[in-house]
């Protein structure tokens, strides 16, 4: 067998040290000494260990040398005594090193447990120009070719006659809710709405400031949106524009309950809130299939914009306007969608 080149100068004294003095203390931790009783099992060494030899310095020193240039690797030699005493203090810490490194590269791909995610707004890098780059689900709004709010311009609509809107209202009871976009009431069973043969439940309405929607190139002080839904899970939305002017008497039940902090929900006493009181008495309305005008945008909403404006007085626009100075989409193009107005 071919000659090794010489151990390192640390086996040297360690061998030294054995051979001149430590033997006994090794034969000491053998776990298999010659005196122990026949009935006690002995003690398996490690796979890679040479099987002691009790009573013999020179076995010992041997298996010394073998674990040390065994192909385990530098950061890996164990000096095997009996049972397994584990890594050499500079090998662990090598071997921890090598083993952070993966879950470093890990921890870096996946967000900290507990990361807040960033959410959507109306300015800023968070703002609708950058919605879709939030989350997936959010392509729409980017991508999507009947997105809502639009301006409607009546010397392009579809003119003519429409069916009328047949609305189902009774005074109804709920809760309000600041949601950190808007004002919003979630009602009560009992709502509806029926139009293109279908009936639609009223789930909640919400405001916006300034109005989201335009027509003939007039901007509206807030909008409210009341959005329905029906058996088959189709979205109608109406929309009520919304002018200074006299105090209405909806809004003014609505503000009383107003939560300031987002999240915070108000239940509001039973019957307290009749949609008769919200709606114009001139019932003509804009037609146009659309999409939700805040994330994730989806399409396949129908639309109707009342033609006729409401009015809240001035001190009611601007309690809402202190709380929400700007939550209004940008309108969206309409790329060839046909936009009926009602006669």
């Amino acid at each position: 067998m071919p000659q090794r080149p010489a151990p390192a100068t640390a086996l040297h004294a360690l061998l030294a040290a054995l051979c001149a003095c430590g033997a006994a203390s090794v034969f000491a931790a053998d776990p298999t000494p010659s005196h122990a009783p026949a009935s006690t099992p002995p003690v398996a060494p490690p796979a890679q260990a040479t099987p002691p030899a009790s009573g013999n310095p020179q076995a010992v020193i041997d298996r010394i040398k073998a674990a040390i240039e065994s192909r385990q690797g530098p950061n890996k030699v164990q000096v095997i005594v009996g049972e397994s005493a584990g890594p050499a203090p500079h090998a662990a810490a090598k071997t921890a090193t090598a083993h952070a490194q993966p879950r470093k590269a890990r921890l870096h791909k996946a967000p900290a447990a507990g990361a807040h995610e960033a959410h959507w707004s109306y300015a800023g890098p968070h703002g609708p120009e950058h919605w879709a780059e939030m989350k997936p689900e959010f392509g729409a709004c980017a991508t999507g070719q009947r997105q809502s709010p639009v301006h409607i311009d009546e010397a392009g609509t579809l003119q003519g006659p429409a069916e009328p809107l047949v609305f189902n209202h009774q005074p109804s009871g709920g809760s309000v809710i600041n949601n950190g976009h808007t004002i919003q009431v979630d009602l009560d069973a009992g709502n509806a709405l029926t139009v293109r043969g279908s009936t639609y439940q009223l789930l909640q309405f919400h405001f916006h400031h300034p109005a989201e929607e335009k027509v003939n190139h007039k901007g509206f002080a807030m909008v409210a949106h009341l959005v329905h839904k029906n058996d088959q899970g189709q979205l109608a939305v109406v929309a009520v524009l919304i002018d200074p002017g006299t105090a209405n008497d909806l809004v003014h039940k609505v503000w009383t309950h107003m939560p300031l902090d987002t999240g915070d929900r108000v239940p509001l006493p039973p019957g307290l809130i009749d949609m008769k009181e919200l709606l114009p008495q001139d019932q003509r309305y804009y037609q146009f299939m659309g999409s939700l005008t805040t994330p994730p945008c989806t399409e396949g909403v129908l639309w109707m914009v009342m033609k006729q404006p409401v009015t809240v007085s001035r001190e009611q626009l601007k309690l809402f306007a202190q709380l929400f100075p700007m939550n209004a989409r940008p309108v969206q193009a309409l790329n060839g969608r046909v936009v009926r107005e009602g006669k």
